[in-house]
């Protein structure tokens, strides 16, 4: 099941960089859905490349029953980011894997950051593929809107925390 998303924040491609690998949003974001941070790493300065490490536990609430018996009240969800050094304009690229224990959900997600007269564009391709026979398309097609749900509310938390927190 394919994944699209795209919005503009104002603000430069770097601080929206800080922004999505900032320990305290992460948790922020985490929160806001109901969920809470297990662990955040990052490895490397964010003004080149860098690869961040996160794990959370989400409520299964918004999925489809058939989907909560499979997994339960809450998922685990480890997602790795690796980024690009930016660009001479300031715009970078991210590859996002999510993977999901317990379900047999992967997730591969393209984010591209590229400057504009207004700030930054963030654009999210990517597709959620489940494993499992005969049944892998309809898990895939309940968990798709969740998450695409959940990045672009990443998206409109992130432009609340850009106003609300100075450069």
């Amino acid at each position: 099941m394919a994944l699209t998303a795209s919005t503009t924040l104002s603000a430069n491609a770097q601080r929206v960089t800080d922004v999505f690998a900032n320990e305290e949003f992460i948790k922020h974001v985490s929160t806001t859905v109901g969920g809470e941070l297990k662990s955040f790493e990052i490895s490397g300065p964010t003004t080149g490349a860098f690869s961040t490490k996160t794990v959370r536990t989400l409520p299964t609430t918004r999925m489809p029953e058939i989907a909560r018996k499979v997994v339960g009240a809450t998922l685990t969800v480890t997602q790795l980011e690796q980024w690009s050094a930016p660009a001479a304009d300031g715009s970078r690229s991210n590859t996002i894997k999510l993977t999901v224990a317990g379900a047999p959900l992967d997730v591969a997600a393209t984010q591209k950051l590229t400057a504009t007269a207004d700030g930054t564009l963030v654009e999210l391709t990517g597709e959620v593929k489940s494993s499992i026979p005969f049944l892998g398309a309809k898990i895939a097609n309940a968990a798709e809107p969740v998450i695409g749900k959940a990045l672009n509310l990443q998206a409109t938390l992130a432009q609340e925390w850009l106003d609300s927190h100075a450069a």
